[in-house]
């Protein structure tokens, strides 16, 4: 109720690739989580992180990341009204697991895992909410994998 009224161009499009990395650490087996954010075209956020939880699955792991991406995207969905900038449309979401980008728009899932429900369910409420769009991008394109992952810290920090 207190945001400034909307000025200037509008910020089309968000971007964000999410990718993990599972079981990548040969020694504790946990989960390195890759998110890359774009806004209009630009590169503007780079996440890189070894998640604190061990997962038996990827299923569980790619939900655990989603769950970090879609807190981002909110964050800065956020900032940007406040800044007095418009918005237009949900923020785009690749991932690169088929069973995330279903369940992610299907709100009958059941999910055993409690901190895996959770992530779930704040995941799937900002999807229906109309803040992000979760879409399947292919493993080997997606710009948040750990090869590309490397790389882009060292061109973002160079």
């Amino acid at each position: 109720h207190n945001m400034p009224a909307p000025r200037g161009n509008e910020v089309t499009t968000i971007n964000c690739f999410v990718d993990v990395d599972h079981a990548g650490n040969q020694v504790t087996r946990r989960l390195h989580t890759g998110i890359l954010i774009f806004l209009n075209r630009a590169p503007i956020s780079w996440f890189s992180k070894k998640q604190n939880t061990v997962e038996s699955s990827t299923f569980g792991s790619e939900f655990v990341a989603m769950k970090t991406a879609a807190e981002q995207i909110m964050a800065l969905r956020y900032k940007l009204r406040m800044f007095g900038i418009p918005i237009d449309g949900p923020a785009n979401v690749f991932c690169d697991n088929e069973a995330v980008v279903t369940n992610s728009s299907i709100p009958t899932s059941t999910i055993k895992k409690k901190h895996i429900s959770i992530c779930y369910h704040l995941v799937r409420s900002y999807c229906a909410a109309g803040g992000m769009r979760v879409t399947k991008e292919n493993g080997k394109t997606n710009l948040s994998g750990s090869q590309k992952r490397r790389l882009a810290g060292m061109f973002l920090y160079a």
